[in-house]
């Protein structure tokens, strides 16, 4: 969900009713420092990095970025290295540590399974973020916006703390190229902790016939399947065949886009369904068709448990309430050219005025991919970036004209973004499902927690 919409506090909630309780795995590095920049409220921050296998190096990322108060409302945050093809040290050591802290705390105070989502996508990111969840002891990982046929093999080999090498695609390699991303743990660590525990991996997909290719071969067979439709928030996959859009611009999915599940439960791994499945009624149809559960994002966004700023999620459910909230499926709003979903929300990135006033920047590079530059070099960019430079590194200037910068947009959702030195404060991009039957069976006095939404989807027994 989003960036830290699912974070550890939710998680935590979910998981402690007994049910998968899943993070984000995005950009954590960056919300670590942020959060400690911030003055680490509460302490949980620093009782987590107490607890890290390395204390060395978590003491070095404390003093560098903790500020005791935090820092005067309006400075910018510090900024932080990004992870390339050649990762240095201290980018993967941060990814490890922002994502053991935010798995931990998850974890903390309970015997409850907890997750974490990462995309596919992001593969730059994806060694060193897999590693410091498993060292967390993390139970599960989910991967979409992507096949991820190289991950039960990158998983495999982190557990014994091996040298792991994760493919990575690159625009313009000519064929039999191979490029790679590498980590190898024990150069993180002050010392290799004992063998870790192999997370299951459940692969997002939206069609059987992904489901039987990754089947097919046992080195890519994840341990289940999460079914997506695409009213879910986020990313969707796009529709099957020529691309048509209605006349507010969604994309039209048909007959070709549904989901064979009968195919599927004969591949005889557990899967899960998820877009619209928010309801008791759609949880005992899921299960009459084979599945172990549904997976909800929506309704827990929405709960008091999110990292959702506050103030957000009051004006977000204000307008669901009143029946004016309108979430969009938007073909070309994300960088990774999939289809996003886009809450419509004054203020914020949805509304054109705003997006047409916000100076592009692509500095938290998340979803920037790497390319091949005529020299033979390798070099990143993003649609989201400024147009001139994207073009300039031979991006294709149509893809950028109405790419949202998800990065800073989705942190600012959250209450984290950046205040620039100029005085521009990065203005927040929602994004959530488009299924909001749920909100009148769950919503009492302007709010509602995590465990109300369980209640509801288990209420018909």
């Amino acid at each position: 969900m989003g960036v830290g919409v699912s974070g550890w506090p939710l998680a935590r909630a979910v998981a402690r009713a007994g049910q998968l309780g899943v993070v984000s795995g995005v950009a954590l590095d960056a919300l670590l420092t942020r959060r400690l920049q911030r003055g680490d409220p509460g302490g949980h921050l620093r009782r987590a990095l107490d607890r890290f296998p390395d204390r060395a190096l978590a003491q070095q990322i404390l003093d560098r970025f903790f500020v005791p108060g935090g820092i005067p409302e309006g400075q910018p945050f510090r900024p932080i290295q990004h992870i390339g093809v050649s990762p240095r040290r201290q980018a993967q050591q941060l990814a490890v540590v922002g994502n053991f802290v935010e798995v931990f705390l998850a974890k903390e105070g309970h015997h409850g399974p907890v997750g974490i989502n990462y995309l596919e996508k992001i593969q730059l990111a994806t060694p060193a973020a897999l590693y410091g969840a498993m060292l967390a002891g993390v139970d599960a990982v989910l991967m979409g916006a992507g096949l991820p046929t190289e991950i039960p093999r990158l998983l495999d080999a982190l557990a014994r703390h091996a040298p792991a090498t994760l493919p990575i695609a690159v625009d313009g390699a000519p064929a039999g190229e191979r490029h790679t991303v590498h980590i190898e743990p024990a150069a993180l660590l002050g010392a290799v902790p004992p063998p870790l525990h192999r997370p299951r991996l459940l692969a997002i997909v939206s069609s059987a016939a992904l489901v039987g290719y990754l089947t097919r071969d046992p080195a890519t067979r994840p341990d289940g399947f999460v079914l997506e439709t695409p009213v879910a928030g986020g990313h969707s996959a796009r529709p099957r065949g020529r691309l048509t859009l209605t006349g507010a611009g969604e994309p039209i999915y048909g007959p070709r886009d549904q989901i064979d599940v009968a195919k599927v439960r004969a591949a005889g791994l557990p899967f899960w369904l998820a877009g619209g499945y928010a309801t008791p009624a759609r949880l005992a149809e899921a299960r009459a068709a084979g599945a172990a559960g549904v997976q909800v994002g929506t309704a827990f966004a929405l709960c008091r448990q999110s990292g959702l700023d506050p103030r957000i999620r009051q004006r977000l459910l204000a307008a669901a309430a009143g029946g004016t909230l309108t979430v969009r499926n938007h073909p070309a709003a994300s960088p990774t050219g999939f289809p996003f979903k886009v809450a419509h929300l004054p203020g914020t990135v949805s509304e054109q005025d705003v997006y047409a006033a916000r100076p592009r920047r692509c500095d938290l590079g998340y979803l920037r991919g790497p390319y091949r530059k005529p020299d033979g070099k390798i070099g990143y960019r993003c649609p989201a970036e400024p147009i001139e430079t994207f073009a300039r590194k031979g991006g294709d200037p149509a893809d950028a004209v109405t790419a949202r910068c998800l990065c800073n947009g989705l942190t600012a959702t959250i209450g984290l973004g950046q205040h620039r030195a100029d005085g521009y404060r990065e203005p927040p991009l929602v994004t959530l499902g488009q299924d909001l039957a749920f909100l009148p069976h769950v919503l009492r006095d302007g709010g509602y927690d995590a465990v109300d939404v369980i209640e509801y989807l288990l209420s018909a027994g």
